[in-house]
């Protein structure tokens, strides 16, 4: 590995903290969050968001608490004016929240900008910044340090101009790359911009001081801030803002380390979706407040809707070992783990039982479960799963090395139920064959019910018939995908289901392999799965959510 071609961070940029104050604090409270998905988020996946998937997210953060939304770069494209627009023009966003629109320190992309804000009544914040570390003054942008200096103030002065009259906005600036910028200089240039932009507790201006890129151990970065906090100028009329990124996988700790350092505003992605390896998660920096006795200010209390909104939104599924969120966060393998966890139930419920307490009020003790999953909307399935596992010989390993059928981590769960109901009747270990057949048995065959009678699909329209108690059913939908249309068709017949998640795989392998599609979907009723098996994966996708509706309608499935 050449390892002697990398300076280390001291060997990049003066670092003249040398009595830090902040490994004394402790967090104590939420510092204010600002989910940059919509923007920075945004721009980091391969296929943006359209409007729909925008509106989704934006309403699912409005949803969780925060008040403070990063919702664009409307210079930057069309779509995301429009958005702006959309906010400006409808009631998406309640009186209390915050819209925040980027931009560089351009003129024409702030006349943009400030353009696109035009009747928004929320307040708004206009977020301007320049890189100004030293490498991107030299290669990317070709300015001395003073001629930057005039190039960020000049942009100041167009925001100053262009919107300083508007009582409902205020101002935001970004020292991008500020991790690897000169102390001196940075501090310069915010102090020029508060002092420009007239900072005070009442207008205060927003400091947002980027580890762009993140090249050093969390301490560095953590000094960096409180070098900022202790020496900026107009200090009580400035908000100061981090925005980590997760370079070397420690943005959490550089967010968690810079609040103690002053840090009053965190940026970041639910999730940590971002450029790279992500921007700083902020639902992972939340949830950690409340594991230690913190309010987080934010509402995770229905995690798994939340993570099938961000996946739907961004087109990037969550690991099944992140962090709070994932599928296998509450799950244990080993079984000297299984059996603390167990006792540790027990003991919880005793304790409830002595105390005549409510066991969502006691203090949480339950071993290698940092916080309560009913806190986060799951129940214990998860455990009990771990139990059906262990001694099964790998259910979800049989079925995929047996058959190639995948199942999701959801899947499993739910299947890993029946397995242990089945296996605990007949008193015995169930071989692949019989894993086979109890999976058929739960989720493909034996549905009567709703049928589907004629489907056809053009580039303008799908048309679908289905059969309900002897009476057909046509429906016709523009602009929808052809499972969306069954599920319409369904629901104008009367019953009722919204998909949740559909995943493909197939039987065996080769050309002479049947699709299989799994379909996880909510009634009134339930959550609940169910299969569908054909030559191609529509003809199974169909099936699929025809099961679902049987299912759903209460005929012929167990």
């Amino acid at each position: 590995m050449p390892s002697h071609r990398y300076l280390s961070a001291h060997d990049r940029v003066p670092l003249p903290l040398t009595d830090r104050i902040w490994p004394t604090r402790r967090l104590t409270q939420a510092p204010l969050w600002v989910p940059v998905d919509l923007r920075d988020g945004n721009q980091a996946l391969a296929e943006p968001m359209d409007p729909a998937r925008k509106r989704r997210f934006f309403e699912l953060m409005v949803a969780m608490g925060y008040k403070e939304i990063e919702v664009g770069y409307p210079s930057a494209s069309q779509t995301d004016f429009d958005f702006v627009r959309l906010v400006a023009e409808s009631d998406i966003a309640p009186d209390d929240v915050t819209i925040v629109v980027f931009t560089a320190a351009r003129r024409d992309l702030i006349e943009r900008t400030v353009a696109s804000i035009d009747g928004i009544r929320n307040p708004v914040v206009i977020h301007v910044y320049t890189a100004t570390a030293p490498t991107w003054r030299d290669v990317v942008l070709g300015r001395s340090r003073d001629e930057l200096r005039q190039l960020i103030l000049a942009a100041g002065e167009d925001v100053l101009a262009l919107a300083g009259d508007r009582p409902n906005v205020r101002f935001e600036f970004s020292p991008e790359v500020f991790n690897l910028t000169e102390p001196d200089y940075v501090l310069d240039l915010c102090d020029a911009m508060t002092a420009l932009w007239d900072a005070t507790p009442e207008r205060p201006v927003i400091l947002n001081l980027p580890a762009t890129v993140e090249i050093a151990t969390p301490n560095v970065y953590a000094d960096q801030i409180e070098y900022m906090h202790r020496n900026l100028a107009r200090r009580d009329g400035v908000i100061l803002s981090v925005h980590p990124h997760n370079d070397r996988g420690t943005g959490i700790a550089c967010a968690e380390l810079a609040v103690l350092a002053g840090a009053q505003r965190v940026e970041g992605c639910i999730f940590g979706n971002g450029e790279r390896t992500g921007n700083v998660d902020i639902a992972t920096l939340a949830l950690n407040l409340h594991a230690q006795g913190v309010d987080p200010k934010i509402d995770f209390s229905d995690i798994d809707e939340i993570r099938r909104t961000v996946e739907y939104c961004n087109g990037i599924e969550v690991h099944p070992r992140h962090p709070y969120v994932g599928d296998l966060v509450h799950t244990a393998f080993s079984g000297t783990h299984q059996d603390a966890i167990r006792k540790g139930f027990a003991e919880h419920r005793a304790r409830a039982t002595a105390e005549g307490a409510d066991e969502r009020d006691l203090v949480w003790r339950v071993p290698y479960l940092p916080i309560d999953p009913a806190d986060l909307g799951r129940g214990y399935e998860a455990v009990i799963r771990v139990n059906s596992q262990s001694g099964k010989g790998g259910i979800a390993y049989l079925l995929e090395t047996e058959y190639g059928v995948e199942l999701p981590r959801r899947l499993q769960i739910d299947f890993a139920r029946r397995v242990q109901e089945h296996a605990d009747a007949v008193g015995d270990e169930l071989s692949a064959a019989e894993l086979w057949a109890l999976f058929e048995s739960s989720y493909l065959l034996g549905a009567r019910g709703p049928e589907l009678v004629h489907y056809r699909i053009d580039d303008e329209q799908t048309e679908v018939t289905v059969r309900v108690d002897d009476a057909e059913h046509s429906h016709r939908t523009d602009d929808l995908g052809p499972v969306e249309s069954l599920v319409s068709a369904l629901a104008a017949a009367g019953i009722a289901l919204e998909v949740l998640s559909l995943h493909q795989t197939s039987v065996g392998s080769g050309a002479g392999s049947d699709a299989l599609t799994l379909v996880e979907y909510r009634s009134a009723a339930a959550v609940g799965w169910a299969a569908g098996r054909a030559r191609s994966v529509l003809e199974a996708s169909f099936a699929a959510v025809m099961r679902a509706g049987a299912h759903v309608a209460g005929v012929g499935v167990a």
